[in-house]
């Protein structure tokens, strides 16, 4: 899906590779990716590409680049180094190694060298180690890109926001569907759906991190903020919860994402609920054992929702993302499809069920 949502952008030589897509472009490929992706993590550029054996080979090839051309003396840093069968024994130290080597660059040619924030930085450098060979990247998303710059509320263990728009790509709802989230929690689901019929950019209220380096254009970057993608559609969207502190929660969330006025929200029960629709998409994230609920209270659950859902929800196309495995079985209904996901650590399934009335086994 990140693929197809690349290549949109125009980004060029796209391929998928472990955990990310490899691709090309120029910077307003970049700019876009950014602003528009709904789906990505962070946009990584490669500013460097070396074999290593030891610490010292790391160092040199983090000193040899000239940073002082990527961003300037009073930038605040911070290095983060991931790797996977590296040979160096910590990477804390790797971390530190390659801090040295970007300050040290700087004050050899400057006279000065930035300052570290682990915190609040302005710039992100990331070190990517595998076994002998290893890639420096300046990251231009800064935040990770999930943070959309609206959520007021967490409610109870949401899912992230990226992982949620995939969620609402991979059910395949149309901009004129109705679409029910009737375990909204804190709105996360809704917030991502409204956005996309809107054609609201996920990256619109938030900055980013090529702001930072000397590499961005301005007025090429306030053209793409002014562009509109696809013309915005007047959406059905419901939600729904038992917890009227999680509803509360979902009213701010909508609200500081601009898109309240499309979504309504009702206090009631997934097990007891109307359908507002004759046909229609749900999408629900329902509690599992790592949330809230026992693995007991769950088992007693999901039998009532399967009969819940042909009672009421015939003609409704029905996804359920969950990390609780059991539920395909337990639900007593046939999956039409199950998509393996991951929230962070966790792994899920997203479910289909296609209702029809009377039995669905």
């Amino acid at each position: 899906m990140l693929l197809q949502e690349l290549k949109s952008f125009n980004a060029k030589d796209a391929t998928v590779t472990p955990g990310g897509i490899a691709f090309s472009g120029t910077w307003e490929v970049c700019y876009r990716a950014n602003l528009w992706s709904r789906i990505a993590s962070r946009v990584l550029w490669k500013v460097g590409e070396f074999q290593y054996k030891n610490e010292k080979d790391l160092y040199d090839a983090a000193r040899a680049i000239p940073w002082f051309d990527l961003f300037s003396v009073d930038r605040k840093i911070r290095v983060n180094v991931t790797a996977q069968k590296s040979p160096l024994k910590s990477l804390e130290f790797a971390t530190l190694k390659v801090k040295d080597a970007v300050c040290d660059r700087f004050r050899d040619s400057l006279g000065s060298r930035p300052d570290v924030d682990r915190a609040a930085p302005d710039v992100r450098i990331h070190v990517f180690l595998e076994e002998a060979k290893g890639i420096l990247y300046l990251d231009t998303s800064g935040e990770a890109l999930f943070k959309r710059g609206w959520r007021m509320d967490i409610a109870e263990a949401p899912i992230r926001e990226n992982l949620a728009a995939g969620i609402i790509m991979l059910s395949g709802w149309k901009f004129d569907q109705p679409l029910l989230d009737p375990m909204c929690g804190g709105g996360t689901l809704l917030s991502e759906a409204a956005a996309m019929a809107r054609g609201r950019a996920p990256g619109a209220k938030r900055s980013f991190g090529f702001e930072k380096l000397k590499i961005l254009d301005s007025k090429l970057w306030e053209r793409i903020k002014e562009e509109r993608t696809v013309a915005p559609v007047e959406p059905r969207l419901y939600g729904s919860d038992t917890d009227p502190e999680a509803l509360q929660a979902a009213r701010r969330n909508l609200g500081a994402a601009g898109v309240e006025r499309w979504v309504k929200l009702e206090q009631s029960d997934v097990l007891e609920r109307a359908a507002p629709a004759p046909a229609g998409v749900m999408v629900a994230n329902p509690p599992y054992g790592e949330r809230i609920g026992s693995p007991e209270e769950l088992a007693a659950f999901y039998p009532k929702l399967g009969d819940a859902l042909k009672k009421r929800f015939a003609g409704w196309n029905c996804y359920f993302f969950t990390a609780d495995l059991r539920m395909a079985k337990l639900i007593r209904l046939q999956p039409s499809r199950r998509t393996p996901l991951w929230n962070g650590s966790l792994e899920c399934r997203l479910y289909e069920f296609s209702i029809v009335a009377g039995s669905n086994r």
